[in-house]
């Protein structure tokens, strides 16, 4: 008998998981993402290479839809309580007007990165998500059953929440990159990242101008490019100048005088600027992921798409990302969904991306320091002033006009759920509210008998809510006012699954939707929420 042969009897050792997933990078998506996964009850590790947080922040708004994000998970007071709402914003510097009617939170909140980041930490903190810093991803290898990520692990670590960086590797099931734009993790999974290259070079920093105002914002365009500066805090400003046809090596050493420099140049004075926090450069090169999957490696934020940082879209998109993603990578780790439901994550948030860098290409365009161009923001200008052309812009800015595809035709269908107030046996309650847990949500607005039995087998998965709307109609950004539905189902990131307008509902749509979304019918009980 060859003793070196297995038999059917030996025992199989099994894969040792050292978490449920990785996710390289500590910024606003990792975070973001990292709290969505521990709602889910996923085990999760991030791995930043950083030692400790910079305190730079290109970053300094969230719109409206990140807005609502935040409020959908019950943390939203924190953000407003460290930030300032502006009524500003802009298309290319052509300001836009925003419509209360379309949601509760309809302007921008003027906060830094910084203090978003460490608003997202202290969440995730209080979720138990673990940060370990100055682990710097080196190596990927996965294969049918996880992903060993190999890290060049210093000692360094910051936070109640963050562990020393003592293992070299990391097994888990599932890698998610969020390492932003020159990303390892897309590099070492061999993504594509085609694009367009720069044809500018701008320069940002934060210093003091004693000879400006404290005006929220003031800037203008000038022969060679154009320029900005913000006022975030007291005392400083941000400000940024931006040259076209000139491109200079992003890699290459920034200076507060280069800064100067570009200020004096495009204006003939610096403001007796002084004093630098820091200093930095970015360009209009504009690249996205090929494809955001690619078996167990997952992509989201700036590690799948970078652009011009026209209305401050970047860090919001890579939030949405991260809510988009999370609770179908939970639903997936949980084992009550099937792999093929992550495939649905590029299918919705790459068509996002794609406009976003459309929209940005177009707004460095319509900067050009030239008199075509001149000429035509002018009319672009004019066309601005029609509320058509002004919702369409805001709808694409906030990110409010998104519309995810296969929900079927009703208005409602794909888009973002309207947070409407509600009357329930409980007492009065929000859309929103029912959203905290970051559960699937079958909301029944009429009672039907029907509905809560087509449920029956998902439970354990979805909150079925009986409620009344308090008003009859509801408003949907790019489309208007609507009559408040019957039912909906509401994914966790706040996007109608399925929608019944009146009348005897289609519970086989339903239950199609049911199991497209959350997994093949499991149980028998029905778990009823407030």
């Amino acid at each position: 008998m060859d003793t070196d042969t297995a038999t059917d009897t030996d025992a199989v050792e099994p894969d040792v998981m050292d978490t449920d997933v990785v996710i390289a990078g500590a910024g606003p998506t990792g975070l973001m993402l990292a709290c969505e996964l521990r709602l889910a009850g996923v085990d999760v590790t991030v791995v930043e290479r950083l030692a400790e947080r910079t305190g730079q922040s290109r970053a300094g708004g969230i719109h409206s839809r990140t807005l609502e994000v935040l409020d959908q998970r019950g943390i939203l007071d924190r953000f407003l309580a460290a930030g300032r709402l502006e009524p500003v914003g802009h298309f290319s510097g052509l300001y836009l007007e925003f419509d209360e009617a379309e949601s509760r939170h309809p302007y921008p909140l003027t906060i830094l990165q910084p203090v978003i980041e460490r608003l997202l930490e202290e969440w995730g903190a209080e979720l138990g998500v673990r940060v370990r810093w100055s682990s710097e991803v080196t190596g990927v290898r996965q294969d049918a059953d996880g992903v060993t990520v190999e890290l060049n692990a210093g000692q360094g670590a910051q936070g109640a929440q963050a562990a020393s960086a003592e293992a070299a590797t990391l097994r888990a099931r599932y890698l998610v990159g969020c390492d932003g734009g020159r990303s390892v993790v897309r590099k070492l999974a061999g993504i594509d990242f085609p694009g367009t290259a720069a044809t500018m070079t701008s320069l940002i920093g934060d210093v003091e101008l004693p000879e400006l105002t404290e005006d929220y914002v003031w800037g203008g365009r000038g022969e060679g490019g154009h320029w900005s500066a913000i006022n975030f805090e007291p005392g400083w400003h941000r400000v940024i100048t931006s040259e076209y046809d000139h491109v200079t090596d992003p890699e290459g050493p920034v200076t507060f005088e280069q800064l100067r420099a570009s200020l004096i140049k495009l204006i003939g004075t610096d403001h007796g600027m002084r004093n630098p926090r820091w200093v930095s450069r970015f360009n209009d090169t504009a690249r996205q992921a090929a494809e955001y999957r690619t078996g167990r490696i997952l992509l989201a934020g700036d590690a799948a798409h970078i652009h011009f940082p026209a209305g401050g879209q970047g860090l919001n998109m890579g939030v949405q990302d991260a809510v988009n993603l999370g609770w179908k990578l939970g639903l997936v780790v949980a084992g009550r969904a099937p792999e093929a439901l992550l495939d649905t994550y590029h299918a919705e948030r790459h068509p996002v991306a794609e406009r976003v860098l459309h929209n940005t290409r177009a707004q460095a365009a319509l900067s050009r320091p030239d008199p075509q161009t001149e000429a035509l923001r002018e009319v672009f200008a004019s066309l601005i002033v029609y509320d058509d052309v002004n919702q369409h812009l805001r709808d694409m800015l906030t990110a409010l006009g998104i519309r995810y595809p296969g929900a079927g035709d009703h208005p409602l269908a794909g888009r973002r759920a309207p947070d409407a107030g509600l009357k329930t046996a409980a007492g009065d309650t929000r859309v929103y509210e029912l959203l905290h847990t970051a559960r699937p949500l079958l909301l029944d607005l009429r009672g039907s008998a029907a509905v809560a039995a087509a449920l029956e087998g998902w439970g354990d998965r979805v909150d079925l809510v009986e409620a009344r709307a308090e008003d009859d109609t509801w408003t949907v950004p790019a489309v208007g006012e609507i009559p408040a539905p019957a039912a909906l189902l509401i994914r966790p990131d706040g996007h109608v699954a399925w929608v019944s307008a009146a009348g005897t509902p289609d519970t086989a749509a339903l239950q199609t939707a049911l199991a497209s979304w959350f997994g093949p019918r499991l149980g028998r009980r029905t778990r009823r929420a407030r």
